[in-house]
């Protein structure tokens, strides 16, 4: 050994410490590389549980299945909404109220204008103005917000109201 090594010129002793640390080196990266993969394995473990090839590929196809039908069902629930929307446009969803004294006599503010509006402003306005004698009702329609029959002041109020959706004041229903 000493005529080869002795011939290039290399002590023994410094080829065996090169030979160490590269010993050292591959033991490192030995653990390093059985580390990862442990916990690939655990991984894999976890996603597979129990399963073999053909379950985990049925697993997969149950599951697409799954989502086609969630699509499915949001398309459904989308249809679903729109219909609502188109349904509700024609519902009364705005509401007006004034009370007022009508004929000035009776001291509490018993009549009263009523607006019902849908959301293109279509409804009506239900007028009660009570007196000692009685009382009498009145209904005017509401077009795209306006009336063909004129309206008295309080039924005007009463529009706008429900147009223009104002926050009621509590004292001005108690009046």
């Amino acid at each position: 050994m000493n005529g080869i090594l002795g011939n290039l010129g290399i002590d023994p002793f410094y080829l065996f410490i090169v030979v160490f640390v590269l010993l050292i080196v591959l033991i490192v990266l030995n653990i390093l590389v059985y580390q990862k993969y442990s916990k690939l394995q655990k991984s894999y473990n976890v996603f597979m549980k129990g399963k073999n090839a053909k379950t985990l590929e049925k697993s997969f196809f149950e599951k697409f299945r799954e989502l086609e039908e969630i699509g499915d069902l949001a398309k459904e629930n989308e249809e679903n909404i729109k219909n609502i929307y188109k349904k509700m446009e024609g519902h009364y969803q705005k509401v007006g109220i004034v009370k007022y004294d009508a004929f000035h006599e009776m001291g509490g503010n018993l009549s009263f204008a009523l607006t019902m509006l849908d959301e293109n402003n279509n409804g009506w306005i239900f007028n009660a103005m009570h007196s000692r004698e009685g009382c009498y009702t009145y209904i005017k329609e509401i077009v795209k917000g306006e009336s063909y029959i004129e309206l008295a002041e309080e039924e005007r109020q009463c529009l706008e109201k429900a147009i223009y959706q104002e926050e009621y004041d509590i004292k001005d229903l108690e009046k």
